[in-house]
């Protein structure tokens, strides 16, 4: 049959990107605590297209996808990468792939577990010659305004606030990315905040969290602050952003701060 996608085209414009996105698939993410985890990703998969081109051949992308069987890591992103660059007569090739991750979480006094989810996302591309990766975390937190604190007579203001984290690692001279556990990330957000957020709490833990946040109160900008020297520290990465919005319980807006490293870049 006519294969239209490979005709010409003479309008002389190339397309940065061109692919299939919201993909709904089930797959398979690395867990620190039972090797895997299984849960559903939306993802999109895309490459450029030369401007000689009429169109790329969208079915291809999903073949590319249903090769690893769900099974998708930090590890095998780059063969993805470099298959979708192949088949698809591609100099540049991106992917992204969003997904809840469940941790099963002790409340801090009784010790009673339940699963609460953090929402994640791989953001992958691959060039003519190097691939890139970063990993983002959202992080839900507790944090106690200082000031209220510091004004109030009895009690203090406190809010809900999101945490999300996106890093780079350092390359290995296998050319591979230093791994990072989610797990870690997460810990990181949950020790900048005033306290850690969880899916259940009896009234022994509520005691718990309330005293822990009124014993550790955080601006945003201590919040951001708290995160980014962590990163800092931790040899493994390379560049990084943080964000964090906090939801606040006693104002119409609310509040947002960020922090970058100074060689920090967008796709």
């Amino acid at each position: 049959m006519k294969d239209v996608q490979n005709s010409e085209d003479t309008r002389g414009i190339a397309i940065d990107r061109v692919g299939v996105c919201d993909v709904r698939y089930p797959i398979s993410v690395l867990d620190k605590d039972n090797k895997q985890q299984n849960t559903v990703a939306t993802i999109d998969l895309s490459v450029d297209l030369p401007h000689h081109f009429k169109g790329t051949h969208m079915s291809r992308f999903i073949e590319i996808l249903n090769r690893r069987h769900g099974e998708i890591t930090m590890k095998n992103i780059p063969e993805i990468l470099d298959e979708l660059k192949e088949r698809l007569d591609a100099e540049r090739s991106h992917i992204e792939i969003s997904f809840p991750y469940f941790l099963n979480k002790a409340a801090p006094a009784t010790g009673k577990k339940a699963q609460i989810d953090y929402n994640c996302c791989f953001i992958a591309e691959s060039g003519k010659s190097d691939n890139d990766f970063i990993l983002k975390v959202e992080v839900p937190v507790t944090s106690l305004c200082p000031c209220s604190k510091e004004i109030s007579e009895y009690g203090a203001h406190n809010q809900r606030g999101y945490v999300t984290i996106e890093v780079r690692t350092r390359k290995t001279d296998s050319g591979e990315w230093d791994f990072v556990w989610i797990e870690e990330l997460i810990e990181m957000a949950e020790q900048s905040a005033s306290a850690p957020l969880y899916a259940l709490l009896k009234r022994e833990d509520e005691k718990f969290v309330t005293e822990q946040a009124y014993d550790n109160p955080v601006f945003v900008e201590d919040l951001v602050r708290n995160v980014a020297l962590r990163l800092k520290q931790d040899e493994r990465m390379t560049s990084y952003r943080v964000k964090t919005v906090n939801h606040e319980s006693i104002h119409a807006h609310n509040a947002f701060a960020v922090v970058q490293s100074s060689n920090w870049t967008n796709f």
